[in-house]
Order: structure tokens, then sequence, then C-alpha cells
């Protein structure tokens, strides 16, 4: 049949024919029972109005459902990529009365599934996610996300932690309460574990020992008490460190110092205290270190800011922070943003703070800060409103050196007269 087709082309192109030459496309089948999954498992969620029989009879070939991706396993379309939600125009939205059916547990080769706005109303709709069958995806699910779904409530499932291919565990923005199953820390291949913005409780579970390949743990915006676990500064391999807007307390970790491979920490919103930690100035990498709004108390000075060269925002505000403002900052050549707001900080203000080249915020109100203020007329043009110092009583700027209009607000001229 391939030779008569390639004569007939040969001939038309002989005669200056146009021929139009219609061949059978191969089109690879779909499993039966893989289909049907699909099918219950999207009609779960979308309502029993979409019949997926009439509307996409060939969902990995000619009718594809927009958010379904397949791939070919031994001559046979089977689905890998699973995502519900209005992520695009067309995508598969959910309906009010929206379920996992078990069929979402019978794809064979699934590796990312994920849930985005889906379960929407705590009170209409309350949605829990399973907690059986997913062990049967083990052997292939790599991601699974639940973004923004307020209606999602209840625990997470600890036999997440049976998914031993999984990389990415992304709940961002649920409803789920509890605490955090320590199962998690089976899950070996993890690199990136996001529970933030949920109303998670309890401990943070000492279960990072194992997890080597971990590169983003984001667990913010929950309601987590306690310490941090120890294991934490076995991460070696961990980026991005962000557990804001808790209840966390305790001291800062002395294993902060293996963590040399970490670009951003944020640890705002919580109450550590007992003073900045020396294992803080060997972590060389981090770009942003945000500490703000924690009792954590202590001398400004204790560290060797010069180490970390490669900071670009410092934010240690309202920690009841004492002493000056140490003359080792001023080597931080790509610090942008310089947060000391509400401490007890002392001293005259160092003008090389000016000499920074990239520095484009610096807010210093609310201490005990003294003397004139030593800055260029260029230096406030260049700040405006990002130059922040009311609020200390005993700091000045020096009459006639700058113009009205720069004039740093809440600050007084040097010899007001009584």
């Amino acid at each position: 049949m391939k030779s008569h087709g390639i004569w007939v082309i040969f001939i038309c192109f002989l005669l200056g024919a146009t021929c139009v030459v219609q061949e059978e496309l191969e089109v690879a089948p779909m499993e039966k029972r893989e289909l049907e999954a699909l099918y219950s498992t999207i009609q779960g969620f979308a309502g029993n109005w979409w019949n997926g029989s009439d509307l996409y009879p060939d969902p990995c070939g000619w009718t594809p459902i927009q958010g379904i991706s397949c791939d070919l396993f031994n001559g046979f379309w089977y689905v890998t990529s699973l995502n519900i939600g209005p992520i695009h125009e067309n995508s598969i939205s959910c309906s009010q009365k929206s379920e996992f059916r078990p069929q979402l547990f019978e794809f064979k080769h699934l590796q990312s599934l994920s849930f985005f706005n889906c379960f929407v109303s705590r009170d209409q709709n309350p949605v829990t996610i399973p907690t059986g069958n997913w062990e049967k995806l083990s052997g292939s699910l790599e991601s699974l996300e639940f973004r923004s779904n307020p209606g999602l409530i209840g625990k997470i499932p600890t036999s997440f932690g049976l998914l031993n291919n999984l990389k990415s565990l992304v709940l961002l923005g649920n409803g789920l309460t509890g605490e955090i199953p320590p199962d998690i820390g089976n899950l070996m291949k993890l690199k990136r574990l996001v529970l933030a913005g949920n109303s998670c409780s309890g401990q943070i579970p000492d279960i990072f020992s194992k997890l080597s390949e971990l590169l983003i743990l984001d667990l913010s915006g929950n309601s987590l008490s306690g310490s941090l676990p120890l294991s934490l500064g076995s991460l070696t391999s961990l980026l991005k460190l962000d557990v804001r807007s808790n209840n966390l307390e305790g001291n800062l970790l002395n294993g902060f110092g293996n963590l040399k491979n970490l670009t951003l920490m944020d640890l705002r919103n919580n109450r550590f205290q007992g003073g900045l930690v020396l294992s803080i100035q060997e972590m060389y990498s981090l770009e942003e270190l945000a500490l703000s709004n924690n009792p954590i108390g202590g001398s400004f000075s204790v560290l060797k800011w010069e180490n970390l060269q490669n900071l670009v925002i410092l934010e240690l505000s309202n920690m009841g922070l004492t002493g000056e403002i140490p003359e080792s900052i001023t080597e931080l050549r790509r610090l942008r943003f310089l947060g000391l707001r509400d401490n007890h900080l002392t001293g005259n203000l160092n003008p090389k703070l000016e000499s920074l080249p990239c520095l484009n915020a610096l807010y210093l109100s609310g201490n005990n800060l003294t003397g004139d203020l030593k800055f260029s007329k260029q230096f406030y043009g260049k700040m405006g409103s990002r130059f922040g110092a009311w609020d200390n009583p005993n700091l000045c700027y020096p009459v006639g050196e700058i113009s009205t209009s720069q004039v740093p607000f809440g600050v007084r001229p040097c010899h007001q007269e009584v």
C-alpha cells in the first residue's frame, strides 16, 4: 500500500495535477478501563452534566481535554497529567458538589495531579482529601498540588507518605487543619514541600533527616507552635526556608550553619528569642534574611555581617536588638533593603551606609540613634520616602545642607533654638 501511494504521488507530479491522497492515520487506542476512569473522575468534579464520551471521544488524540496530558506506553495512551480547575478559559471547572471518585486512583501512569480553586465553599460543600488508595499511585505520581481551595478541610492524609516517587507536594491556600503528618518524612525524593496558608497546628515534626534532596520548604501562614526541629540543619540542599507567620518559639538553630546553599530564610512574625546565633554568619549564600517581629533580643553586632556578601534584603525590625549598627554592614555591596525599625539601637549613623551602591531602602525609625545625619543631598534624593528615621529623639539633620523638600520626615533640625 505504501509503494502504491508513492507511485500515485509521482504520477501526479509528472502530470502537474493537484492530487489529494488520504491515508488512514494510525490512532493509538486507549485502554477501556483508563478511558472510563478518566470520564468518571472528571465528572465527579465537573458534575453529572459532563458527558465525556460525547464531548471527547478521543481525549488523548483529536478531541483533547484541556488540562489533560497523555503519553504512550506499550502502544496505548495513558493519562500522565490531570489538572482540575479554571487555569485556562476552557479548563475543567468544578461544580458546587465536587467529589473525589475512586476511579481517580486507577490511572496507571499518572505523574502529575493538581487542583486549583476547585473546592471553594467551606459552608456549602466542604470536602476532605481521601485518606486511602494513595498507595495505588505510588509507582508513578511525582507531583501533587492543591492550591486555593478554601473548602478543602480536614487533616493532611498520612497516606501521602506512601507516595515514594513524589518530588513536589504543594498544599497552598486551603482550609486544612491538624498536625503535619510525620509520614511525609518518608518521601526521600521530595524537592518541594509547601504547606503554606492553611490552619495546621502543633509542632513541626522532626522528619527532615531523610529529605536530603529538598530544595524548598514553606510552612508559612499556619498556626504551628513549638521550636524548630533540629533535623532542619540536615537539609544541606535547601534553597528556601519560610516559616513566617506562625506561633513558633525557642532559640534559633546552631545547625543553620549547615545550610550553605540557602538563599532565603524568612522567620518573621513568630516568637523566637535567645539572640542572634553565630551559625547565621556561615550561611554564605543568603540573599534574603527576614527575622522581624520576633522578641529575639541581644546585640546586633554579635555577627560578622561581612561574611554575608550575597545579602540583598536584610529585615531585622522589631526584634529588641541592642548596640550600635556595626560598620561591617557597610561592606554588603549587594544590599538593597535594610530594615532596622523599632529596636533599641544606639550610637551615630555611619555615613558609609551611603556608599552601598545598591541600597534603595533604609528604615531606622523607632530607635535611640543620636547625632547628626551626615548623608549627602544625592543620598536623600535617591532614597526619597524610602528613608525612614523618625522617632529617634536625639537624631537631627544639619540645617542648610539639604533642601526643605529633602528633609527626612520626623527628624528635627540640629541646634534648634528653644
